[in-house]
């Protein structure tokens, strides 16, 4: 009786962070065509432009970033497998931010949270010592726009993207993101 409890407890956990399903983090789009320059969710695809809120209420846009190597990292403070990957980004973070790549200055993480309420939300940030300056939500949960515009169907979900905004790989955690860093420094 313990197992069938527990099998059933670890499904639901499991689907609490995958409400949407499927078996990855994001399904494949096809490219949009803007200005002879391929925009899309897929490696070699330009990232399409995301402005949603900081918890300060300032809007802040991925191409703010422009230049450097940039983490798009979808995640939410209810989520355990992210919260239990946020020690690794916040490692990874310190050690690449002032590094030099083969194209972009520096490293930072643009945080898409998925959460509904702000405090559950800025809280995570606080206690996860995510101290990396963009984070930004629309407070919508499994609605929120940037995860629909980007195809996340689970989370975590996260997309690497160089200092011209194209998507140099994606889905990595732990030491696959450091070692596609390490591949990519100059």
């Amino acid at each position: 009786m313990k197992i069938v409890l527990y099998l059933v407890f670890a499904t639901l956990f499991l689907l609490s962070c995958s409400s949407r399903g499927g078996n990855g983090s994001v399904i494949e789009a096809p490219a949009e065509e803007i200005n002879g320059v391929r925009t899309g969710i897929n490696i070699g695809e330009r990232a399409p432009e995301l402005v949603f809120e900081s918890p300060a209420g300032e809007k802040i846009s991925l191409s703010s970033l422009r230049g450097q190597m940039v983490l798009i990292d979808f995640w939410a403070a209810w989520c355990s497998p992210c919260r239990q990957e946020n020690p690794n980004l916040v490692k990874t973070y310190h050690h690449f931010k002032d590094r030099v790549f083969q194209n972009g200055n520096g490293f930072t993480i643009y945080g898409v949270s998925l959460d509904r309420r702000m405090l559950d939300w800025t809280t995570a940030i606080e206690k996860d010592s995510l101290v990396w300056e963009s984070h930004v939500s629309d407070l919508k949960g499994w609605k929120s726009a940037p995860a629909a515009q980007y195809g996340v169907m689970s989370i975590p979900a996260n997309f690497l993207i160089d200092g011209n905004g194209i998507i140099v790989a994606k889905g990595l955690r732990g030491q696959f993101l450091d070692d596609k860093l390490k591949e990519l420094l100059r």
